[in-house]
């Protein structure tokens, strides 16, 4: 069963949903429904969720800079691919798509690279706010450009 918890966050609330084994998906306020894909989901704890909270605050208090939560991830196998290279960006640095279609060994797909990351169903645990416009530019968040702006200055703040 899809149980589902909305917490309050520097960034505005975020509605986490997680099974008993696995965290599927960390949504922004007003998102839209078909971005992301759920089942019916009830307001109900579980340790999944328990735990992504824990992590949440650390991470948002500065003292947590990587996420230890098993992952339920519902996507095509290029996409899975772009979220585990969106996890291994380290913590307080930023990817240019282009680079991370370099890095995927598909230099042309900086477009399905960005489709990619607009389809990220867990925010925040999987940065997809780390992935940036050639240029250095803000691109394209779920959140809003304020609250990428904000995560990117955060972990700038506390990195080690």
């Amino acid at each position: 069963m899809l149980r589902r918890h909305t917490i309050a966050s520097p960034v505005g609330p975020l509605t986490l949903y997680a099974t008993d084994t696995a965290l599927h998906a960390i949504l922004w306020p007003g998102e839209n429904p078909r971005r992301i894909r759920l089942a019916e989901a009830v307001d109900a704890p579980s340790p999944v969720l328990d735990d992504t909270i824990r992590q949440l605050n650390q991470y948002f208090a500065g003292t947590r800079q990587s996420f230890d939560l098993p992952l339920a991830e519902n996507g095509t196998p290029f996409q899975r691919s772009h979220w585990a290279a969106l996890r291994a960006i380290p913590y307080g640095e930023t990817r240019s798509y282009a680079a991370l279609a370099s890095q995927a060994g598909k230099p042309g797909a900086s477009r399905a690279i960005g489709a990619a990351n607009g389809r990220n169903p867990i925010s925040i645990v999987t940065p997809c706010h780390r992935a940036i416009g050639s240029s250095g530019a803000l691109t394209g968040f779920a959140g809003g450009l304020d609250a990428k702006r904000w995560l990117l200055d955060l972990e700038a703040r506390h990195r080690r």
